[in-house]
């Protein structure tokens, strides 16, 4: 990885964005790359604007490398006011923002949070997910929680 890279990786976990749980989330995302050991949570709240329905918030969890947190950081801020449709329709390349290009054996962490994406915002969750709970489930409760819970689980697929 190139020195330029990594200062702007560095700069982003100096001070990151979104980070932790979102109480009454609309939809909650959950990924993991069985090859690396990373998961990633992502929590997702809308609003209604100009009579649309828009992401308001997005904030994450992860158990995964600096990349990853950097580019859940800068993607959690790059969807905000967009409707559900025009994030998923962001490429991998893009939600590493402001990172720039990726160098392939980094690729996978924008990867992560673009499957986390998708897990919480897939088209038939959106209109039907029922409200969280008072206290939304932390990543680490996805650990300890049995395999017929509600938490869903999306690997990655390594062909991307």
């Amino acid at each position: 990885m190139n020195d330029d890279l990594q200062k702007r990786i560095q700069a982003a976990l100096a001070n990151p964005q979104n980070m932790g749980e979102l109480t009454g989330a609309d939809a909650v995302g959950t990924v993991g790359n069985a090859d690396c050991g990373e998961m990633l949570r992502l929590w997702v709240k809308f609003k209604e604007q100009n009579g649309k329905k828009v992401i308001d918030r997005a904030t994450f969890q992860s158990f995964g490398c600096e990349t990853a947190i950097a580019v859940a950081s800068l993607a959690t801020e790059l969807i905000r006011g967009k409707t559900a449709e025009e994030a998923l329709a962001l490429k991998t390349e893009e939600l590493a923002g402001e990172l720039g290009p990726l160098p392939p054996m980094k690729i996978h962490c924008a990867q992560l949070v673009e499957g986390a994406l998708r897990s919480a915002l897939e088209p038939e969750k959106v209109e039907d997910k029922p409200a969280s709970p008072a206290k939304a489930p932390t990543l680490l409760d996805s650990f300890s929680r049995p395999k017929d819970g509600t938490v869903k689980l999306t690997f990655l697929d390594e062909e991307k």
